[in-house]
């Protein structure tokens, strides 16, 4: 492609809206253009980058038999309505009525409709597995759409779904979805990390985030320094230390004056002992309108998306101090799991950590006191203890109980889910089985953000100077500029190199605009396609002419002579070594 047919437009400075290293290089360098917040054009040089994503993403899916369709992004509401997801959703579906008053969503995500392709054709185990998959935009009106392409309104994503008769066939297509994904973003030249997660609002028993590594990800992602043991920090489990033992001359518990200590810290200090001495308690309230007493050690958090998922409830808040005193009549700063009135607290729970304390403090259920010589294996009366704490850098790893956990920020590109019969059930996805008996189908679901996946590759890969894109994904992979358009030998030999990598499959961009030298080295740089060849008469009086990989400092200089089937070798070596 000559640069003065491709559309290219950049820009020299920031613009002032973009946050993220990959909005403000994807709008300097013409990749996108905002039309409106979270919705963008994409334009020629960023499409190409898209459709290459897309290009492997579809090598990779129909190596694993799944077949592609496409959905409408415009939804009715009655298949929403029937798997339960039309209230429960929430103000990010975009609902909207027809002229003849009929109510439809833009479709954030497309289980709905799969459900109801899939059950107007199977009807027998014989036409099971299936998996189907397809490539289109989607819309979630997100509160705060921020980053680009990072968090948008609309977005192009790949989303597939499988169908099986029984939990095996689905545990053998989840593996090969999970290593079609480590191959889709191997092939993106991406380091990633696939994580234990949380299912959110998809739901399902069983899933796993892909994360690429990178300091502006809004995702923390927990991984063991020892093992392949890999969470989000949602899920990631904590390592259970042994309950504390009792010793036989173990005091007995005493109230203490700590007037006006309410917060651990100020606890703490007030006594001289350590926050992991304390036991905090706190009181949730659920979606159901019934409030949880929840006890942790002092110098741990609670992990909000464990509770709620051990709770089994969509939603969960901490009332307000007021609220907590008026309704319950304890006084916040103070609470504790001892003596509570539990008539109107539903159960109380105890994080794992709490069995650890010994001769701890916790709250008095009195205002200005708190608790001394506490024993939770000896003292607590409460329902049930479980893992709900936020786990941190250093704890031992849950899984070898060898290795320390790593912390890391992530970007999410991918998540694979099982989904079980969350859909199939409501929706009425069956099939006659093998004894002739109608039996319900089980799904996996499997997405993929095509647009993310190509910003986080540049919050990945860039310098002060732009983007470097991996080859499999760069917009073109090399670059040739021509620095004396005018002169014809010069522009004579960048033409021939350009068809020659054109015929040998190396899709070529060549800058044939009549601008100075350094405007040129600048876009080249700020696009970041792998390779930039340059041209210019005084390099031809050397008989050389110029190669430079975009991650690399030096240049190589090669003979004009011979510098075709040289320029090809270097490019198909890399490729094979995958070095760029």
């Amino acid at each position: 492609m000559y640069w003065k047919n491709s559309f290219i437009y950049t820009l020299r400075e920031d613009p002032s809206e973009a946050e993220t290293i990959s909005n403000k290089l994807m709008l300097r360098a013409g990749m996108i253009q905002k039309v409106s917040a979270g919705i963008y054009n994409y334009l020629p040089l960023g499409l190409r980058v898209i459709k290459k994503i897309e290009q492997i993403i579809r090598e990779e899916m129909n190596k694993r038999n799944a077949v592609e369709l496409l959905m409408p992004m415009v939804i009715p509401a009655e298949l929403w309505q029937e798997s339960g997801r039309w209230n429960y959703y929430g103000p990010e579906l975009l609902r909207f009525t027809d002229r003849k008053n009929n109510s439809f969503c833009l479709g954030p995500t497309h289980e709905e409709v799969i459900s109801d392709v899939v059950r107007r054709c199977v009807r027998s185990y014989r036409d099971l597995p299936i998996c189907l998959y397809q490539i289109q935009t989607k819309f979630r009106d997100e509160i705060r759409p921020r980053f680009g392409l990072m968090r948008c309104r609309e977005f192009i994503m790949k989303d597939a779904y499988s169908f099986h008769a029984n939990e095996n066939s689905l545990n053998e297509m989840y593996q090969k979805m999970y290593e079609a994904y480590v191959a889709i973003f191997s092939r993106c030249g991406l380091n990633f990390r696939a994580v234990e997660a949380d299912s959110g609002n998809i739901g399902g028993s069983i899933t796993h985030e892909f994360h690429v590594l990178a300091d502006s990800g809004e995702d923390t992602i927990a991984f063991c320094d020892t093992c392949n043991y890999a969470a989000n920090i949602e899920k990631a489990e904590s390592w259970r230390l042994k309950p504390a033992e009792v010793p036989f001359n173990a005091l007995k518990v005493k109230e203490i004056a700590t007037p006006d200590k309410t917060s651990i810290e100020d606890v703490a200090t007030f006594l001289n002992i350590e926050p992991s001495k304390t036991i905090k308690m706190l009181i949730y309230e659920t979606d159901k309108k019934e409030y949880i007493g929840v006890c942790i050690r002092g110098d741990l958090t609670v992990n909000e998306t464990k509770l709620k998922n051990i709770l089994d409830v969509t939603g969960i808040t901490i009332p307000q101090d007021e609220m907590i005193k008026l309704n319950l009549g304890l006084p916040v700063g103070y609470l504790g799991p001892i003596n509570i009135k539990k008539d109107l607290i539903k159960e109380i729970i105890c994080d794992f950590s709490v069995q650890t304390v010994e001769d701890g403090v916790c709250g008095a259920n009195k205002e200005g006191f708190h608790l001394q010589n506490v024993y939770p294996v000896r003292d607590f009366d409460v329902d049930r203890y479980v893992d709900i704490a936020t786990v941190k850098e250093g704890d031992y790893c849950p899984k070898c109980e060898k290795g320390k956990l790593v912390m890391r920020k992530g970007i999410e590109v991918g998540q694979i889910f099982k989904l079980g019969d969350k859909y199939s059930k409501p929706m009425s996805l069956t099939f006659l089985n093998e004894n002739n008996l109608e039996a319900t189908m089980i799904m996996g679901c499997y997405g993929i953000g095509v647009g993310r996946t190509a910003a986080a590759a540049i919050e990945q890969n860039h310098d002060e100077d732009g983007i470097i894109w991996p080859i499999g994904i760069s917009p073109y992979t090399a670059t040739i500029l021509c620095l004396d358009v005018q002169d014809d030998k010069a522009s004579s030999i960048a033409e021939k190199i350009y068809n020659f990598l054109e015929s040998n499959n190396i899709d070529t961009l060549y800058d044939n605009r009549e601008e100075r030298a350094g405007v040129k080295f600048k876009d080249a740089d700020l696009i970041g396609c792998p390779y930039r060849i340059t041209v210019g008469l005084r390099g031809i009086k050397e008989g050389i002419i110029e190669l430079k990989k975009r991650n690399q400092k030096n240049i190589i200089k090669i003979p004009v002579d011979s510098c075709l089937e040289k320029l090809v070798k270097i490019i198909e070596e890399d490729k094979n070594k995958n070095l760029i």
